[in-house]
C-alpha cells in the first residue's frame, strides 16, 4: 500500500455531497448513511495517524460521527464538507491527545536550539513515497504528540498555517516551528526505518 503523498490528500468521494449533507439536515438516515460511507474511510485514515492505536481511531471516528450529526446545521455550506469535516477530526483527534497528555516532554523547551536547515520538501516527499503508509505510520508515531498533530493536519488534511494554529490552540507563528520540528524528526525517522522494524527507542 502506498502512504499518500505530503502536501496533497485528495478529499473523500469524488465530489461534494451536497444533496445528501441538506436531506441530512432533515434527519433523514438514508442520506446520513451515505454521508458516513463516503466520508469515514477518510477519516479514520485521518484518526489512524493522529493517534496512537487503530483501536483508538476507530472510538474517534464514531465519536467524530456523531459530533458531526449533532452539529450538522453548523456546516456552512460556502465551504467544502470535507474541509469541515477535517476540522471537527482534528479538533477531536487534538482533545483525546491532551487529555491523555501523551509525549508532552521536549515539546516546546528546546525551540531556541532546533536546528533551523529547512528539510527539503521534496526529500522528505521522495522517503514518504518510498514507504508504506505502515512504515509512516511508525515514522509519525515517534513524534511527539503535538508535532505529530501540526504534520497530520498539514500533509494529510491539507490544513493552512491559521486553521492548523486554531485546531491546536496556538500563535500561528508557533505552527512553522512545529512544524520545521516535525519534519526534520519525521526524515531521522524515515531514515532509520529499520530501527523501526524492531521497535527502535522513539
Amino acid at each position: 500500500m502506498e502512504a499518500p503523498k505530503p502536501g496533497r490528500m485528495s478529499s473523500p468521494g469524488a465530489a461534494e455531497s451536497t444533496e445528501a449533507i441538506t436531506r441530512a439536515k432533515t434527519g433523514d438516515p438514508e442520506a446520513w448513511g451515505e454521508l458516513y460511507r463516503v466520508f469515514a474511510p477518510a477519516i479514520f485514515r485521518f484518526c489512524r495517524r493522529a493517534l496512537p492505536t487503530r483501536e483508538d481511531a476507530e472510538d474517534a471516528t464514531m465519536e467524530v460521527f456523531m459530533k458531526v450529526r449533532d452539529k450538522l446545521n453548523q456546516y456552512d455550506s460556502s465551504r467544502p464538507f470535507s474541509s469541515w469535516l477535517y476540522k471537527v477530526a482534528a479538533n477531536h483527534c487534538w482533545d483525546l491527545l491532551r487529555r491523555r497528555k501523551i509525549r508532552q516532554d521536549k515539546e516546546t523547551e528546546d525551540l531556541d536550539t532546533l536546528p533551523l536547515e529547512h528539510p527539503d520538501a521534496n526529500q522528505l516527499e521522495q522517503l514518504i513515497e518510498k514507504r508504506t503508509s505502515e512504515e509512516v505510520r511508525k515514522a509519525l508515531d515517534k513524534l511527539p504528540a503535538r508535532a505529530r498533530m501540526a504534520l497530520v493536519l498539514r500533509y494529510y488534511s491539507d490544513m493552512s498555517y491559521d486553521e492548523i494554529a486554531d485546531s491546536l490552540g496556538v500563535r500561528r507563528a508557533f505552527v512553522g516551528v512545529v512544524l520545521l520540528r516535525a519534519r526534520h524528526e519525521l526524515r531521522q525517522a524515515l531514515e532509520g526505518s529499520g530501527a523501526l522494524a524492531v521497535g527502535g527507542a522513539g
